[in-house]
């Protein structure tokens, strides 16, 4: 099952949407391109399971 997330990029702070797996588990790391600069971000996805409200943070890709 899939969702999507707003996040912000960690280079130009422009909004960006994701997809996000609910079936993953509930803490998950990846690394996805901003839609606007291109620049690879770090995303960190924190899924609460019982209203599966979802969390993001964002951090430079080196």
């Amino acid at each position: 099952m899939q969702t999507t997330a707003e996040y912000y990029c960690a280079y130009c702070g422009e909004p960006n949407t994701t997809f996000i797996d609910l079936s993953a588990g509930g803490q998950q790391s990846y690394v996805e391109d901003c839609q606007v600069c291109c620049r690879p971000n770090l995303l960190y996805v924190r899924i609460d399971e019982e209203t599966l409200d979802v969390e993001i943070d964002t951090e430079y890709e080196e």
